[in-house]
């Protein structure tokens, strides 16, 4: 099943999600590789493409798990969620309806 995985930022944790970055691309990529994304991004702070210095909001990904609690245990062992980027993470079935 599809799980939305939504996740908060701490305020000034653009220093710690830049450093973590590749980590947290790495997870992701593996499950693209499994076919197992929708998708997964970031929420800029402000309404650019490129937030610059006021960093990121927080982050949305969308990706197959056996159970929510599979899906809920990845996010926890997330770099972001590890290394402090992350100051709440909020798990959720997910039903794609469209495309």
């Amino acid at each position: 099943m599809w799980y939305s995985i939504y996740a908060t930022d701490f305020t000034n944790s653009l220093e710690k999600r830049l450093a973590n970055r590749s980590q947290h691309l790495k997870r992701l990529r593996l499950l693209q590789d499994e076919g197992r994304l929708l998708l997964a991004g970031p929420f800029p702070a402000i309404d650019s493409i490129d937030p610059g210095p006021n960093g990121f909001s927080g982050s949305l990904i969308v990706a197959e798990f056996d159970s929510i609690i599979e899906a809920k245990k990845w996010a926890d062992n997330d770099p972001f969620s590890q290394c402090g980027v992350y100051k709440h993470i909020e798990v959720k079935p997910f039903k794609k309806s469209l495309p």
